[in-house]
């Protein structure tokens, strides 16, 4: 758990997929940074602690077949996690929260 915990506190979106060629990871990832968020994007089949980060992964609950996603250090889901928050117009609230957006106040 600590390997994928070092990753997540190092920025405020971060997504773990199986592989580059991803399609959920690639739909999860268009729309978080659609908002202005930047995630860094994690691919297991490029890790070479993949099994250890794969295991805490799965202690969270993460489908293998699915990306994981961390907003502000905390785990919130694959795709249908993310666009149930999107639905319930919670998404955005989360990302300024977690500094992954600002928005700009000038006069």
């Amino acid at each position: 758990m600590a390997a994928v915990t070092s990753l997540v506190a190092e920025n405020p979106v971060v997504i773990f997929s199986r592989n580059i060629n991803c399609p959920m990871t690639h739909t999860v990832n268009s729309l978080i940074t659609g908002f202005g968020a930047n995630p860094v994007l994690y691919y297991l089949d490029r890790m070479p602690n993949r099994q250890q980060i794969e295991s805490a992964l799965a202690q969270l609950g993460r489908q293998q077949n699915q990306p994981a996603v961390f907003i502000g250090q905390q785990f919130i889901g694959g795709p249908t996690e993310v666009n149930s928050l999107l639905l319930r117009n919670e998404l955005v609230p989360l990302l300024l929260r977690s500094n992954a957006i600002w928005v700009w106040r000038g006069a």
